[in-house]
């Protein structure tokens, strides 16, 4: 997302974050377009409308081409001839593949690679279903303390694909709640800033039941800004073929964090 004019109100801020984030999730390339998960097997993988394709696309040729996992590289081998290494999205931005309206690429998770497939004329199939935000609330911008802890923690995150994920933390975020000490535990933390995931007593009712996502800038002078009024709803909100990780039993606040995204009208 591009930044935001430091000359503009906390309010006017928040509206054109919503507005980006509308703008995203409703093109072509947006979460709800994406209609296929495909995990992949060491070797020769086909793809193409046949029904002995593994990784089979709606319509289009039975037989589209090869993809080929041998070791640590992957490559597409078109019907046509040819070869072309492909870029996992461990690797930077994946090498999208396309075929008339739906493209794939290839995705790395704990060591397996899967085939994200998209459909990119899906809107002209089924609408968008909008994107609700709550007013911008300055209560829910909070400057938290940014502490080291004395070890590091290992979390196993679960995932919505049943999977665990191993996540090694070394600070939290602590704040004050309504007369309560609260800490959050990152996901990631790097130079462009930290990622929590969290869920609270609002999950299910006001928001998305899974939880939702945080991107925080990078901690400043022992605080770190969590604004709430951007916590927004992970891909799985959209579609059943992400694979998002969900928030872990140490992220679960007691209290309703009523701020950011809403639960998304259009379900999956």
């Amino acid at each position: 997302m591009t930044a935001d004019r430091t000359d503009a109100s906390p309010a006017a801020r928040h509206q054109r974050w919503c507005q980006r984030r509308l703008a995203e999730l409703d093109a072509p390339q947006g979460w709800p377009g994406l209609i296929g998960l495909i995990w992949l097997e060491p070797g020769d993988n086909a793809v193409g409308a046949g029904a002995d394709c593994l990784v089979r696309l709606p319509d289009g040729p039975e037989r589209l081409g090869l993809l080929r996992w041998q070791g640590t590289s992957i490559t597409w081998e078109p019907a046509g001839g040819g070869v072309q290494a492909l870029q996992t999205d461990a690797q930077g931005e994946p090498t999208p593949v396309r075929s008339g309206a739906y493209q794939f690429f290839i995705i790395e998770r704990e060591g397996r690679l899967a085939v994200r497939l998209r459909d990119l004329e899906w809107q002209a199939k089924r609408p968008f279903a909008g994107l609700e935000c709550l007013p911008y609330a300055p209560a829910w911008s909070i400057e938290a303390a940014w502490e080291t802890l004395g070890e590091p923690v290992t979390m196993e995150v679960p995932t919505v694909t049943g999977e665990l994920k191993a996540v090694t933390v070394r600070h939290r975020a602590v704040f004050d709640h309504a007369g309560q000490t609260v800490a959050l535990l990152p996901m990631e933390t790097g130079e462009e800033g930290v990622f929590f995931v969290f869920r609270d007593a609002g999950s299910g009712r006001l928001t998305y039941g899974a939880g939702r996502f945080l991107r925080c800038p990078p901690p400043q002078n022992g605080k770190v800004l969590l604004d709430f009024n951007r916590a927004y709803n992970p891909p799985c909100a959209f579609t059943p073929f992400a694979t998002c990780p969900l928030p872990p039993p140490e992220n679960w606040l007691g209290f309703a964090v009523e701020a950011g995204e809403l639960k998304y009208r259009g379900g999956h």
